[in-house]
């Protein structure tokens, strides 16, 4: 079959990629802004705000998968 690749189409491994390669990168931020509370002893509402400010963009992310699963698209 020519534009598969062990049975899979380019679309569906660019969403298997999209899907859980953000996801573990999103992970892995996680990990960075709470390894930055830590080294900069910001406590807790300092640890609070650190992920609040730079996780609305990996909110973002998520709920647009969400809406898409919602909607069914």
């Amino acid at each position: 079959m020519e534009g598969t690749l062990f049975g899979y189409t380019e679309a569906q491994i660019a969403q298997f990629g999209l899907t859980f390669g953000v996801g573990a990168f999103i992970l892995y931020m996680l990990f960075i802004v709470l390894n930055l509370a830590r080294e900069s002893k910001a406590g807790k509402f300092g640890t609070f705000i650190l992920f609040l400010v730079l996780s609305l963009g990996m909110l973002g992310f998520l709920a647009k998968n969400v809406i898409q699963w919602a909607l069914g698209i």
